[in-house]
């Protein structure tokens, strides 16, 4: 679902997910899942700005919804504060942490992907791999990754390297 950050838009997608739940009948998630997507979303809008182009992919495996906010600022991360009793911002990132079983940040090099993983308390689908086109997807992206060399900011070893997990349940 493709957006531009403006704070009106956030409401739209929230309703986007919702919709989306409840046809997959993951209605347990979706106040959780909403909540999750209006913070991603409104981290767009606020730190990245107004305007900005972003989408929203949500999926689910069986065992987890995902839920990944795309946008082209690398520079922008987010990030857990101690925001203060008195702040009116700041708290966006504790939610996402307080509500997803985990979540973390891809920098890509033309954009990143904050996501947010939640349990649904289903069985994952037995060998998703075993398809083969999932399987030669896998090879052709091992293949790239050995051509390119990963820019500073996605390089494990770098100062730069930006991902923040949760502890897994």
């Amino acid at each position: 679902m493709e957006f531009t950050a403006h704070p009106e838009e956030v409401a739209a997608v929230r309703r986007g997910v919702r919709l989306c739940l409840a046809a997959w009948n993951l209605h347990g998630l979706i106040d959780a899942a909403q909540l999750c997507v209006s913070e991603l979303v409104s981290n767009v809008v606020t730190h990245v700005g107004p305007g900005t182009p972003g989408s929203l992919a949500v999926c689910v495996d069986g065992a987890h919804l995902r839920i990944e906010v795309h946008d082209p600022d690398t520079r922008a991360l987010p990030t857990l504060v101690a925001a203060d009793v008195e702040a009116e911002g700041g708290r966006g990132m504790a939610l996402v942490e307080a509500l997803a079983d985990r979540w973390g940040v891809q920098l890509h090099e033309d954009r990143k992907v904050t996501w947010c993983e939640l349990a649904t308390g289903l069985t994952p689908p037995p060998d998703t791999t075993a398809d083969p086109s999932v399987t030669r997807a896998e090879a052709l992206l091992d293949m790239y990754a050995t051509l390119r060399p990963l820019p500073a900011a996605m390089n494990p070893d770098s100062a730069e390297w930006a991902v923040r997990w949760r502890r897994s349940p």
